[in-house]
């Protein structure tokens, strides 16, 4: 399945758009703070390219994962917050965290009144988190398209499909050579998007961490 990612700030933010959010950071440069999930990840490259397309600077502040970076967005600790859209629309549906822009090319229907980048004229700034199911490299094919059968055919059952949607998460079941296609295409554009924002890739092994700076 794949959904949008969401950029929000906290329901207390006198930033009430995504414009607000732009302007706001060109006028006083590096002084706004974001996070995300945790470096590397989808959303915390979607808050790079909203860097890269829009010339503006901001302090990203990493969380180790999801609930600690949503926690301090709902303390109001955090200026800005992208995430996956299926993780926030319990605290945007309780009016905890305010949406002001999706990923996706066009409005996602779960938040019908949220503009989409590219709508705003944030060009080229299209992304979204996907889950998958990846074999061992070397499994026998015969395998792969047995398992890739099955889950297929789970996938699309409409209780499943239905528990995805509710999770924000829509059902994308269209076998392995289509998922194999799309991660070749999107490998090399993150790669560009790192190389143009000149993230670095540093390992920390006592605490078996990576972090991008």
């Amino acid at each position: 399945g794949a959904s949008p990612n969401v950029f929000v700030v906290p329901a207390q933010s006198d930033i009430k758009t995504m414009p607000e959010l732009i302007a706001k950071a060109k006028a006083h440069p590096g002084k706004l703070n974001w996070t995300s999930p945790g470096a590397g990840t989808t959303p915390y490259l979607a808050g790079e390219v909203l860097k890269l397309r829009t010339g503006i600077s901001m302090q990203h502040i990493p969380f180790a994962g999801a609930g600690p970076a949503t926690t301090a967005a709902l303390a109001g600790q955090v200026d800005l917050y992208t995430a996956n859209i299926g993780s926030l629309m319990g605290a945007i549906d309780a009016g905890k965290l305010r949406p002001i822009a999706v990923t996706s090319r066009e409005r996602w229907p779960d938040l019908p009144d949220v503009p989409s980048l590219d709508e705003l004229g944030v060009k080229e700034a299209i992304s979204d988190t996907f889950q998958g199911v990846f074999a061992p490299a070397g499994t026998p094919q015969a395998v792969v398209d047995r398992l890739a059968k099955e889950l297929t055919l789970i996938l699309n059952r409409p209780d499943t499909r239905q528990k995805f949607v509710k999770a924000g998460l829509p059902v994308v079941a269209e076998g392995p050579e289509v998922f194999r296609a799309r991660i070749a295409r999107e490998v090399p554009m993150y790669k560009a998007i790192v190389d143009q924002a000149g993230l670095k890739i540093q390992y920390t092994h006592a605490a078996r961490t990576m972090q991008i700076r």
